[in-house]
């Protein structure tokens, strides 16, 4: 028998790639734990997860678990570096992708121009046959222009194929029948149907949906290859998991045949290591957030459930309609908001930060790797707020010669000095992260008093306290090891696949054994599933939801539903519920019929997932802790002298006061004067505001 488990998460993200690593002895359970942080490697990203590994000297022969995030999926489709794609859809629908949806963002604007589609309409071709809303053929497929067009297709360099069929969400027989053509017709060519991916209505979105998949596949089957044949040459004998945006993890192979359901793997895995967070800690309210050196993240989760969504659109703001991708994604908000994020100043002196960032090359002007713009981590640098003599953990000698020239060029626009550009850059950014979180908080109706603030990444810690107050929170947690606490979050997560069905019933009597059939129905295909992988019927666990409307509506409001078979007993409960929960997020409720438009079914089943134990008080002192103090600029609430803590020296039971800064090798945390700070049993820093 083995002396110990290890189980090892790696984290790619746009700047850094991070590794949480847990050795946990077999005889009495205790946990050490390693962390290690190195430069993400694109287009190699693989290189960096084999280098964080050899930085944290972790023997991969060593390691029986190993989950894995990863942003190359949403990088191949916002650098626009996948693969050529044909499509072949419906007769009379090769238009659906450039017709999209008229309900634009900038909708006044009578010059606006829809995003360009990823497949131009010359490699659009149709194919004859109809299946009806109602999932009967009422015209066969004709297959007899499928070889000419696989010719076209090849003459013109098409490394991937996608195929969307009318109404496949209700039958998709017609697309299994292609697609095995087309795999029989050019074995080699990569081919993705939606039903694959989706098996929800709205055709503009399902068709989006299987041309993206179709995009990022060969690259990504690629890099997942590459992945496990590195880590296996290296000597470790499993298969690695992979981070889905869903918060749940799945293996490689899976995964390899639909890779966009990786698309937000990364924030994914934080938040839902939040949400575990909360159960630890018996704080299950959480709005997380996540600022990492190139954007901030947020998410908000109540009672310990994060929710998951379909209705995901990439590259979407304010003048761009972006791209939809109906894959299960957590329910966040996204800024170009983090510590690389860029200062500049527009042409009527107005200052702004982000969303443009520095990266890891050449980074923020303190780097000293050419950088000349003032971002986020040089003002902090600037206020006292990072420790300059103890930047990145001493892996850099911070270059404040650099930083102060870059931010004197920002003062110098807008007519202040060094300082003053530095605090300014601080509050916009706070600001800007502040709206991210009424976001998902005040603008779906709830009410961030009643909730704590979990941040983590590189720079949770720095903003947080300043953005709790803002909102009203009460209380911040830092958790231990946050500038990796993505990678933590893998380690909490099950083997989890989501599956949405549409299905049309209304909530009158009579309804329950029609729902029924279809929540048992995908129940069963999931065990089925699972079963073929080896996975044991006992293991798995289902969640239902609902999404329900009022009748007529366009959208719907999803319900979790009680375990259990559904009765007709429940149908007047589970109406009754989606009336609360549409009145809180609409602030009103109607009186009219109700109807079910499809099923959200969550299968998992644990595959390692990790148990924490916590740490007794062991009645040692703050000031075992303490580093020192220096002078630091709050921007808002004036400069004080700040004690400084040694993160890595923090035992549960400590308690102090702020004004206070709290460092580590990979964050820096900022106590404002007046905070209360407690270290709980798993190391986490408390700070009531």
């Amino acid at each position: 028998m083995k002396k110990s488990m290890i189980r090892v998460a790696t984290d790619v993200g746009g700047t850094f790639t991070d590794l949480v690593c847990f050795k946990t002895d077999t005889e009495t359970g205790k946990h050490s734990i390693v962390t290690a942080k190195t430069d993400t490697t694109p287009p190699d990203f693989e290189i960096g997860v084999l280098n964080v590994l050899a930085k944290g000297q972790v023997d991969p022969s060593e390691v029986d678990f190993l989950a894995h995030g990863t942003t190359v999926v949403i990088n191949l489709i916002t650098e626009r570096k996948g693969v050529k794609v044909g499509l072949i859809t419906t007769k009379g629908f090769r238009d659906s992708l450039e017709i999209a949806r008229g309900n634009r963002p900038d909708f006044f604007n009578l010059h606006y121009q829809k995003p360009i589609p990823f497949v131009p309409r010359y490699l659009r071709r149709e194919l004859p046959g109809r299946m009806s809303y109602r999932g009967e053929e009422s015209e066969s497929l004709d297959m007899a222009l499928l070889p000419s067009i696989l010719d076209d297709f090849k003459s013109e360099g098409v490394a991937a194929v996608a195929v969307c069929f009318l109404h496949s969400y209700a039958n998709f027989t017609h697309e299994k029948t292609a697609m095995k053509e087309v795999k029989r017709l050019w074995p080699e060519v990569a081919v993705v149907a939606s039903h694959q991916i989706t098996r929800e209505w709205r055709e503009y979105e399902r068709t989006s949906t299987a041309v993206l998949s179709a995009y990022v596949q060969p690259a990504a089957e690629k890099y997942l290859k590459q992945l496990a044949n590195g880590l296996k040459e290296k000597g470790f004998k499993g298969s690695p998991y992979i981070m889905q945006s869903n918060c749940g993890v799945d293996s490689l192979e899976s995964v390899s045949r639909i890779p966009i359901t990786m698309v937000e793997s990364g924030p994914a895995s934080g938040f839902w290591g939040a949400a575990e967070l909360g159960k630890l800690i018996n704080e299950p309210n959480v709005i997380a957030l996540d600022i990492g050196g190139t954007t901030a993240k947020c998410s908000l989760i109540e009672n310990a459930q994060v929710r998951i969504m379909t209705n995901y659109w990439i590259e979407r703001d304010g003048k761009s309609a972006g791209y939809p991708i109906m894959v299960p994604v957590v329910d966040l908000v996204e800024i170009g908001n983090g510590g690389g994020s860029i200062a500049w100043v527009d042409d009527y002196s107005k200052l702004h930060v982000g969303p443009q960032s520095s990266g890891a090359i050449p980074g923020p002007a303190a780097y000293g790797k050419g950088g000349i713009e003032a971002t986020t981590t040089d003002a902090n640098l600037m206020l006292g707020r990072i420790n300059k003599d103890y930047f990145c953990g001493g892996a850099i000698n911070a270059d404040m010669e650099s930083a102060k020239s870059a931010l004197t060029k920002v003062g110098d626009k807008i007519g202040t000095t060094a300082e003053d550009a530095a605090r300014g850059i601080i509050r916009i950014a706070n600001n800007n992260m502040v709206n991210a979180l009424k976001l998902v908080s005040l603008n779906r109706g709830f009410d961030p008093r009643d909730f704590v603030l979990v941040a983590f990444g590189g720079g949770g810690g720095m903003h947080a306290v300043a953005l709790a107050q803002e909102l009203g929170v009460k209380k911040v947690i830092v958790p231990a090891a946050a500038s990796v606490f993505s990678a933590w979050g893998m380690m909490m997560s099950d083997l989890r696949r989501d599956h949405f069905v549409t299905h049309l019933v209304d909530l009158t009597e009579g309804a329950a054994s029609d729902i029924e059939s279809v929540f048992s129905s995908v129940e069963l295909q999931a065990i089925v599933q699972f079963q073929t992988e080896g996975i044991d019927k006992k293991s798995i666990k289902f969640i239902r939801y609902g999404n329900f409307r009022y009748k007529n509506q366009e959208h719907t409001t999803e319900v979790r539903l009680s375990d259990g078979p559904i009765s007709e007993k429940q149908i007047g409960l589970i109406e009754d519920e989606f009336h609360n929960t549409y009145e809180r997020e609409y602030t009103y409720r109607l009186d009219t019929s109700v109807e079910l438009v499809g099923i959200h079914v969550v299968a998992t089943s644990e595959v390692g997932k990790l148990t924490m134990q916590k740490r007794p008080d062991q009645g040692i002192k703050e000031a075992e802790a303490r580093k020192g103090s220096r002078e630091v600029d709050y921007a808002l609430e004036g400069v004080h002298k700040a004690t400084l803590y040694n993160g890595e020296k923090l035992l549960p039971g400590m308690e102090f006061n702020g004004p206070a800064i709290i460092e580590d090798s990979g964050a820096t945390t900022v106590i404002h004067p007046g905070n209360r700070v407690r270290i709980d049993g798993y190391t986490n820093i408390h700070i009531e505001i």
